[in-house]
């Protein structure tokens, strides 16, 4: 092989190197950061508001005959 393979060879494998490590130690970070967060998540906890549901029976009526509408104009095009 000559020189310039081997060196090509070598500038990939010590590249593909330094980013396997970086991803490993990103993932590592990761992980450690997701630990802290759950444990500060079980000392801080957050509120948790309840939204109350409002029935929309005329708004539903409302929006099936827009949908009807739409449907009949698109029929009537064709």
């Amino acid at each position: 092989m000559s020189e310039n393979l081997m060196n090509g060879l070598t500038l990939l494998f010590i590249g593909m190197g330094f980013v396997l490590c970086f991803l490993c130690i990103l993932i590592g970070a990761m992980y450690v950061m997701s630990a802290i967060v759950k444990y500060l998540n079980k000392i801080f906890p957050e509120k948790i508001e309840i939204v109350e549901k409002k029935s929309s029976s005329k708004s539903s009526s409302a929006d099936d005959e827009a949908v009807a509408v739409a449907l009949a104009a698109i029929m009537s095009k064709r």
